[in-house]
């Protein structure tokens, strides 16, 4: 019963590392830089990219071939994919939001 429970024990401690080491890849955008993007993609209208079997959610990377567009004041890079605006990591090219 004691080999169980400290088992038991150390996956709990194990799981709570991995939960920790997830929350720290989430990437939070502010609502004030989701409006400066969405009034930047208003002034400066992007062309759509229609990518086949590309499914636009957090974390999927964006292929070389798509052009990703400096916004002002904002870290990440904004591209229009299969006409869904989509901010990337410039430097992994991951997407970290998807505007509706």
């Amino acid at each position: 019963m004691r080999l169980y429970l400290t088992s038991a024990a150390t996956a709990v401690v194990l799981m709570g590392g991995i939960g920790a080491a997830l929350a720290e890849n989430v990437v939070v955008v502010q609502p004030e830089q989701e409006t400066v993007v969405r009034e930047y993609i208003k002034r400066e209208p992007l062309a759509s990219v229609n990518l086949l079997g590309v499914e636009l959610k957090l974390g999927s990377s964006v292929p070389d071939t798509v052009e990703l567009r400096e916004v002002p004041d904002v870290k990440y890079r904004a591209a229009v994919i299969n006409d869904q605006t989509v901010l990337v990591d410039p430097e992994t090219r991951q997407i970290v939001e998807v505007l509706h």
